[in-house]
């Protein structure tokens, strides 16, 4: 018999409790159960449409870069929120910092194989910037110009940042980048602005450096050329202060060198000096066009450096190690003279024919035998005859120990720009600035 026809057995047709009592299980239970598992069901959904989730903390990976010194970057730690450039309202630039990628510790004027170098990493302390103030336009700024230069308080220290336009191409941008990745890639050196980050993952893309005080070594020799009682007693230039800071400079030159680096690009607009008249050798963007275009040959790429340019580059030969040493000599040419242009009273069109003849850099006035005869050992036309870049360490050293520290360089007459720019051979668009 079925449960239905047990039920009305036993009920009564008009017992409506006893027949209730009799299918309890189907008609109150099994709802019940139903109801409730509905309700939960709802809860749940509720609380993961509407509840806020817990957002796992992930860092998207750095983009990679290969430079040819290093060709591995490293991932770098968790970033915290940082304080943002006060201009433009709203951007935090620092968001998403990614900082310098694979860098090397060396010891200075020391060679050392590219497999011996130890590899580290180095990352700046947290802070934002303050205190951003916009460079000046530098004199006879180019047009075409995609970056602009501040200079910034960071961590208690200043910095300057180099900020690439929001209408740069994206071809623009990958260049901005690549050249980040090729002075990160070069590692830290004493006499080596420091890269202290790159601001690569959200726009605008930005570059920072440590800032020295007296910015290029140019404009700071034209400082020097004042007379005495207007002069702080930081702008004299001794000629022990020259061997000096260009034993600096051929530190950091020795040390490109041996990374497979030719700067091409050595002149005193691209030396930086710091407060305590530190020289850092600057101005990579040469050296790192030269990189990307492997092969090509050491043409000079703007009449304005020809005067700077060994014979070989001006001839459109092969840059070599050689060549960085003749502009090394240049270099030294202008910190004696307190930033006259070389070759002065020769046109840079003119300029390989003149030492074809057997021509040289003059004497200055006020310049020692033992500068003099380091210059012209610099600037010998056959590149074989020149010293080395440790040669000309040694040299300079030796030359520092009895350099006259005490009576200071004088140039009376101040600096003309516009004849500057026609004896060094600058064209109508030059700029000055070196980041």
């Amino acid at each position: 018999m079925t449960s239905n026809s047990t039920a009305d057995n036993l009920c009564a047709p008009t017992d409506t409790l006893c027949i209730i009592k009799q299918h309890e299980l189907e008609i109150i239970i099994v709802p019940a159960l139903l109801l409730l598992g509905t309700l939960f069901t709802l809860v749940a959904l509720c609380l993961l449409r509407y509840c806020p989730e817990r957002k796992q903390k992930r860092k998207t990976a750095p983009k990679r870069y290969k430079s040819s010194s290093h060709k591995h970057t490293q991932r770098y730690s968790q970033r915290h929120t940082l304080q943002g450039i006060d201009a433009p309202p709203g951007l935090n630039p620092l968001e998403h910092e990614e900082l310098p990628m694979s860098v090397q510790q060396v010891q200075q004027n020391v060679r050392a194989p590219q497999a011996t170098v130890q590899q580290m990493s180095t990352e700046r302390q947290h802070g934002g910037f303050s205190q951003v103030i916009a460079l000046p336009l530098p004199l006879h700024s180019k047009p075409n110009e995609i970056f602009s230069l501040s200079r910034a308080r960071m961590n208690n220290r200043g910095v300057i940042v180099r900020v690439l336009r929001e209408t740069a191409s994206p071809s623009e941008q990958q260049h901005f980048l690549d050249f980040a990745a090729f002075v990160s890639g070069l590692g830290p050196h004493p006499y080596l602005p420091a890269l202290l980050g790159v601001v690569s993952v959200q726009s605008p893309l930005m570059m920072i450096v440590e800032e020295l005080q007296h910015r290029d070594l140019l404009g700071f020799l034209w400082k020097c050329r004042k007379d005495n009682s207007s002069l702080e007693p930081t702008c004299e230039m001794t000629e022990k202060r020259i061997f000096t800071m260009a034993g600096q400079v051929a530190s950091a030159l020795e040390y490109l060198h041996s990374q497979s680096c030719i700067h091409g690009n050595v002149g005193a607009r691209s030396i930086l000096v710091g407060e305590d008249l530190t020289a850092k050798l600057w101005g990579l963007g040469s050296a790192y066009r030269r990189r990307r275009q492997a092969g090509s040959p050491g043409e000079v790429e703007d009449m304005e450096m020809r005067k700077w340019q060994a014979p070989e580059v001006v001839a459109r030969r092969n840059l070599s190690q050689s060549s960085d040493v003749w502009s090394f000599g240049i270099l030294l040419y202008e910190m004696v003279t307190l930033g006259d242009p070389p070759f002065a009273q020769v046109m840079a069109t003119e300029l390989l024919q003149h030492l074809q003849r057997g021509k040289h850099l003059k004497r200055p006035a006020k310049c020692s035998n033992s500068l003099y005869t380091i210059i012209k050992s610099c600037c010998h036309w056959n590149p074989q005859h020149r010293p080395s870049v440790g040669e000309l360490i040694s040299k300079l050293q030796a030359g520092e120990k009895s350099a006259n520290g005490r009576t200071a360089l004088r140039v009376h007459e101040p600096i003309d720009i516009e004849r500057y720019l026609r004896e060094a051979g600058y064209g109508e668009a030059y700029n000055y600035a070196v980041l």
